[in-house]
């Protein structure tokens, strides 16, 4: 195996790499830090595919990353036999930059190796790809995206048959193929245009758009009170310069919406996100000129969706302000509206079940509950989800009627099996024009859940940990969360600590005590005396740790006391 110099060395010797390429590798030759953190290691290939920030590298994602994972994939999709390689793969891109030119490359690399491709014309929505694979019968998806991070990266994003992302065996033999093969000489490519001519690759239009269409329409619960309140009520919509500028208000417009306000200036398709920092719709500060929109309009909501419009956010205005609501607030109110909704149309299934994950709020658990839904947790990503899903569908034990996590995913309906925010879109709107009809709005009807369900908030924090050495933090802060797990956390005793990496649970005093009902990720969970949960995990795609801080009170004061403690005592982690 050759060490970073050396692989750095194979690239600029390769007649693979263009001018422009060539002249990347050699700018850097006497900085060797750059060299290392470029060529230390190949980017990760795990269930949700690859992530980086596009630079010439090993180490970053670029034309030969997706050439190399591509051919490891049509090996994999091959393997599965002829009529897998029939059914073929589904390719989507989002808005990044060099989107449509990767998706295009994967798709001459699966055609070369004789599987059958069907790939979008322009961009589209990610739960549009997870859509196309389960509606055409593919055998797998790709999907270039890298969600809602910075324009300097780009993703990799892989799925299975049944439309959710792909599952760690295919995922396994995906990265072990890639170790085989030589990343400038080991795959098979062909023109794109003589593909399309002989039929080897097809085009997706608008006829996917309209099939996708008309399942999300189907998860409108109350159309009537939409009509009720449509000479009035008002939303402005965000796609930050992606993927839901299109569908996302023709979806609101079919629920009978008349008065949709898109930001112009962010309706324009831009990979460098001109107007935002980041275009996360979990960072408010980016909707500053929606919410400029809806000072003008008067509008009481605001939704915005992420580039690939998987996730979406929502700000409501409050005492003259616009104030947002977070990813577990919204996932909540859409709980509680979809099983009352449902119940009172005569649609909610006697067997009903509700998935979240595990460091989602403990307050899904609560609303599912005494609505009689039955509720599961699983691991973080819908993946997990979509298996918890198929197995009870499997068993014929329980139909899931919505599954959410923290980080503003939202999925209903069979047709997708990934996070759906063009759906959320219109059951957010939905369910806003339902409270609207009331005289409240979505922070109105969020207090009213507070003292319906009892008092719970929640916090996510990021400890960032870049760079070569920060790899070492990551794994070296996990090691001693294990190996000296804290007794107390800001003053408050440890009674339980739930290691998901083995499955091992273990009591104060009493060592381990039990198994966990699912194992394999790389999660510690400690539950406090005072009913609150503080959960340590690293990132799957970033260089960071992800702490969450999940409490329940008597109040919000008392909410909001317990999570500034417990917050403080996370930022004391990354030192």
């Amino acid at each position: 195996m050759r060490n970073y110099k050396e692989e750095y060395q194979h690239w600029l010797d390769s007649p693979a790499l263009s001018e422009a390429e060539w002249k990347e590798l050699d700018a850097i030759a006497d900085d060797e830090k750059e060299i290392e953190s470029r060529f230390f290691a190949p980017l990760e290939f795990g269930t949700a595919g690859l992530r980086g920030t596009m630079k010439v590298g090993l180490h970053h994602m670029n034309i030969h990353i997706i050439r190399h994972a591509t051919q490891a994939f049509a090996n994999v999709i091959a393997a599965e036999g002829e009529e897998a390689m029939r059914k073929g793969v589904a390719i989507d891109h989002d808005c990044r930059l060099n989107g449509r030119s990767f998706a295009v490359e994967a798709a001459c690399v699966m055609a070369a190796n004789g599987i059958h491709v069907r790939i979008f014309d322009a961009l589209r929505p990610t739960p549009e790809l997870s859509f196309a694979v389960i509606h055409y019968g593919c055998t797998a998806g790709i999907n270039v995206t890298a969600s809602h991070n910075p324009k300097e990266y780009n993703g990799y994003k892989v799925y299975w048959s049944d439309g959710a992302q792909l599952p760690p065996k295919q995922a396994d033999a995906v990265a072990a193929q890639m170790a085989q093969i030589d990343i400038f000489t080991g795959f098979k490519t062909c023109s794109f245009d003589e593909a399309v001519a002989d039929g080897r690759i097809e085009i997706m239009g608008a006829e996917t758009d309209e099939a996708f269409l008309a399942e999300v329409m189907k998860m409108a619960v109350d159309k009537k009170t939409v009509a009720e309140v449509a000479d009035d009520f008002k939303i402005v919509f965000t796609p930050f310069h992606g993927c839901g500028y299109k569908l996302v208000p023709e979806a609101l417009r079919r629920l009978g919406l008349k008065h949709v306000y898109p930001v112009a200036e962010q309706m324009v398709i831009d990979g460098n996100f001109p107007t935002v920092e980041s275009p996360n719709p979990e960072n408010p500060e980016g909707f500053y000129l929606a919410v400029d929109l809806a000072e003008k309009v008067g509008s009481d909501l605001i939704i915005g969706t992420d580039p690939d419009a998987d996730r979406i956010g929502t700000m409501v205005r409050r005492d003259g302000k616009y104030v947002p609501v977070s990813g577990n607030q919204l996932g909540v109110l859409l709980l509680d509206y979809v099983i009352n909704a449902r119940r009172e149309t005569g649609t909610l299934p006697e067997n009903a079940g509700t998935v979240c994950s595990i460091v989602s709020t403990a307050m899904a658990r609560a609303v599912a509950e005494a609505n009689g839904v039955h509720f599961e947790d699983t691991f973080t990503g819908f993946k997990f989800m979509a298996e918890r899903i198929a197995s009870w569908e499997a068993a014929g034990s329980y139909r899931y009627i919505f599954a959410f996590e923290e980080s503003y995913g939202y999925m209903v309906g069979d047709y997708v099996r990934d996070k759906d925010a063009v759906t959320a879109a219109l059951l957010v709107a939905e369910m806003a024009a339902h409270y609207y009809k009331k005289g409240m709005t979505l922070l109105d009807a969020m207090d009213a859940l507070y003292e319906k369900y009892g008092w719970f908030m929640e916090k996510t924090l990021n400890l960032v940990m870049p760079g070569l050495d920060g790899l070492q933090k990551m794994k070296a802060l996990m090691c001693s969360l294990r190996e000296n797990p804290p007794k107390e956390i800001a003053g408050t005793e440890v009674v339980r600590q739930r290691d998901y990496l083995d499955g091992s649970i273990y009591v104060a005093g009493l060592g381990k005590v039990d198994r966990t009902p699912f194992a394999g990720s790389n999660v510690l969970y400690f539950e406090l005396a005072d009913g609150s949960s503080f959960i340590v995990r690293p990132s799957g795609t970033e260089p960071k740790i992800k702490v969450y801080v999940l409490v329940r009170g008597d109040n919000g004061e008392e909410c909001a006391e317990r999570i500034a403690r417990y917050v403080a005592f996370a930022e004391a982690l990354r030192q």
